[in-house]
This record gives structure tokens, C-alpha cells and sequence, in this order.
């Protein structure tokens, strides 16, 4: 029997139509696109049109799109590049909690270069309320990052509304979208962001290509100078069959966005309420309803996600504990700590995300296995027999 990935949130396979596309850009038309006779231009018509299609996927203008290696570039361009060009407004950054280390690690970095961060506290469902951002910002603020949907636990914040908040208060407001693109319909207008990362890797296209958008009129400081790419932006000669295949992957994702979510969540939904009715002493983490689309997220008490993780693999199921990032520190997840979840209880976090290659099938054989090898795992540990119950305190959805 073949692997059951539910891993999608780590990366996902490339599209067969994805890779068609790029293929040529390898031998047959590898021109530079800064070189002025045929094939130089040849390959910049390619990335002016893989720009376009992916400015459509989140309703932006193709010049406001600029390309990077990956969404931890994008990420880290958008806060020391806004954070850098708009000083002089204030140097004072506001980011959340959920984000993912590619946003926290670069604030902490401006922390140590005199800038002041305020890391915006979440609820017990990870979201960001209004009115804490409302009481955090300040005449000095400058820049607003809040994530759109966490990979981790699946939480979809209320982008728009914070957005706005920043926007009163003359901050600009960026958002990391790249666990969001390929899932969930994006448009940079209706959100009030002048700022957004997606990855081509997390909607089918290869690894090696992401984007930053940047509202129109919006300055930053290059994080890397040399040349005059991207708008003098993002110096380096661009990868252009990585930017072929992200516009390929971007057009597909736009074609089949709704039926994608829609046949996700179905499946999502199934398998959320067989873990719940089949483990006891399982905690869904992330909120209930405001969730991605192919997102299930646990917290499992008295044994580890690397335990559940390796059995599982045993039986040709690969899931995630914690971020991808991150759960090799074998450190309690930063998101669900802030969540209000234990860090006892967090070491049990087992995250499944679904993708397109998913079928009720694979739901089905998770649904047999997962309870399987959790009650395996619970006979041997050295605490489910001293404990018994979880404590109301180290529940993963504690009482505010």
C-alpha cells in the first residue's frame, strides 16, 4: 500500500502541468531576461507573464508583484525592508504570536538594532482581537504583521479588520498568506494590505519561487543589492523555470479554488470528528469553524507527536507535529504556548493537513490507524497510567 500524505502544509507535490511548463526554460530557452537579443527577451516575456497570472491569484497589479526564493525571504524582505523605509514614522513594529519564525526571527533582529516590538497576545483559538492591536499601536507604530491563517492549528484571522486599524493609524500592514494561497480566495483590495507573502511550493508549483506583493507607491529597502531586478527590488538574476511553474500553479489554483476548499473541508470535517469520537483525551487546537479549509490539528495527552509521528510513518501515513520549521527543536510549539496550551500538553501536538491528491479513503484508513497507534502508545507510557485524566489547566483549549 502506498504513503498517505497529510503533510501538505510542509509542501506539496508539483502538477504535472507545472512542470511541463518549466521544462523548456532548462535548455532551450535559458536566456537571461536582462540580455536584449531574442532569447534574453524570450524569457522576459515568460516572467512578466508567470507575474500577471500570479497578481491575479491575489487580485494584485503585475508591478506589484516581485518574485523571491521562498515565503521565509518574502517574509523577511517584508519587516526589515518596510521596517527599514518607514523609520522614520516610528520604530515601533507590531507582530503577532502565531507568526512563523520567519516573521518573529527578523523582529527580534530589529529588537537588537533599537526597533521596540509588541508580540500581539492571541485568544484560546489563536486569533488576534481587534482590540488589542487597537490599544497596542501607537503614533510610532510603522508596521503591522499579522499572519492570515496559521499552518500549525488552522486559525484564519481577521485580516480586514486589523488591516484597518493599521491603516487609521498610519501604519502599513503586512500579512504572511503562504499557508493561505492555493486554499483560500486572496484579493489585496477587499483585505487593505499592503503587504503579502505566498510560496509557489504550498499550491502545487515547485520550491524555489515566492512572491512579495507590495501596494503600489509602497517603499522598502532591498534585503538583497547587486542589480537591478525586480524593479531595482530583489537584486539576482531570477529563476526563471521557478517563476514559470509558481505562474502555472497560479492560474491552476485560481481555476479550481472553490471546488479545492470545498472537496478540503469535507474531508477535514470527517476527519475532525472521528479523531474526537474515536481518541479520548484529544483536544482540537485552532478554531472550530475559522480554519483552512484541509486543516486538522491535535493536541494527544500523555504521549509525544514524534512517537505518533514515527508509528504512524510505520504504516505509510505522514503527518506533521508542529510547524515544518520547527519541530525538530523538540521544544514545545511557540503557537500553541501562546494558545494557553501546556507545554506538556503541546508536546503531544499532531498536525494532518489534506491536499488535492487526499481521497475519503485515506480519511477512512487514518481513522483507523491514528486511534490504534495512540491506545499502543498510551500502554507504554510512563504517564497515562499515573495520571488518568488531564487536568482542566493543561486542556489544549483552556477556559479564558
Amino acid at each position: 500500500m502506498g504513503a498517505r500524505y497529510f503533510d501538505y502544509m510542509a509542501t506539496n507535490p508539483m502538477r504535472p502541468e507545472v512542470l511541463e511548463a518549466m521544462m523548456p526554460f532548462f535548455r532551450e530557452r535559458y536566456g537571461n531576461p536582462l540580455s536584449l537579443y531574442e532569447l534574453g527577451q524570450n524569457a522576459k516575456g515568460a516572467l512578466e507573464e508567470a507575474r500577471s497570472k500570479v497578481a491575479q491569484l491575489v487580485g494584485a497589479k503585475p508591478q506589484e508583484m516581485i518574485f523571491t526564493s521562498s515565503g521565509a525571504e518574502a517574509n523577511n524582505f517584508a519587516i526589515k525592508g518596510l521596517a527599514g523605509a518607514h523609520a522614520k514614522k516610528g520604530r515601533h513594529i507590531i507582530v503577532s504570536k502565531m507568526e512563523h519564525h520567519s516573521i518573529l526571527n527578523p523582529a527580534r533582529a530589529l529588537e537588537k538594532e533599537g526597533f521596540a516590538v509588541t508580540f500581539l497576545p492571541v485568544d484560546k483559538n489563536g486569533l488576534v482581537d481587534p482590540a488589542v492591536l487597537e490599544k497596542a499601536i501607537t503614533n510610532e507604530t510603522s508596521l503591522v504583521s499579522v499572519i492570515h491563517a496559521s499552518p500549525e492549528v488552522g486559525t484564519i484571522e481577521p485580516i480586514k479588520e486589523l488591516a484597518a486599524i493599521a491603516r487609521k493609524n498610519g501604519a502599513l500592514f503586512h500579512t504572511d498568506a503562504v499557508a493561505s494561497a492555493g486554499y483560500l480566495p486572496l484579493d489585496v483590495e477587499a483585505l487593505g494590505v499592503d503587504a503579502m507573502s505566498i510560496s509557489a511550493h504550498e499550491f502545487y508549483g515547485p520550491k524555489g519561487a515566492a512572491a512579495l506583493y507590495l501596494k503600489g507607491g509602497t517603499r522598502i529597502l532591498p534585503l538583497i543589492y547587486g542589480g537591478i531586478q525586480e524593479s531595482g527590488r530583489r537584486a539576482g538574476t531570477e529563476n526563471i523555470p521557478a517563476i514559470v511553474g509558481m505562474g502555472k500553479a497560479a492560474e491552476l489554483t485560481k481555476a479550481e479554488l472553490p471546488e479545492r476548499a470545498r472537496r478540503l473541508a469535507q474531508m477535514r470535517d470527517r476527519l475532525i470528528s472521528g479523531v474526537l469520537e474515536k481518541i479520548e483525551n484529544v483536544y482540537l487546537t485552532g478554531h472550530p469553524a475559522q480554519r483552512l479549509p484541509g486543516l486538522a490539528s491535535f493536541c494527544v495527552a500523555f504521549i509525544e507527536g514524534e512517537a505518533m509521528l514515527l508509528m504512524l510513518a510505520a504504516k505509510g501515513i505522514y503527518a506533521a507535529s508542529g510547524s515544518a520549521c520547527s519541530s525538530k527543536a523538540l521544544k514545545a510549539s511557540p503557537v500553541l504556548l501562546s494558545m494557553g496550551v501546556s507545554a506538556q500538553l503541546a508536546q503531544g501536538s499532531i498536525v494532518f493537513s489534506l491536499g488535492v491528491e487526499n481521497t475519503g479513503e485515506d480519511i477512512e484508513y487514518a481513522l483507523g490507524e491514528f486511534p490504534a497507534a495512540v491506545k499502543r502508545l498510551r500502554e507504554i507510557s510512563p504517564y497515562a497510567g499515573g495520571w488518568g485524566k488531564v487536568k482542566e489547566t493543561d486542556q489544549c483549549i483552556p477556559k479564558n
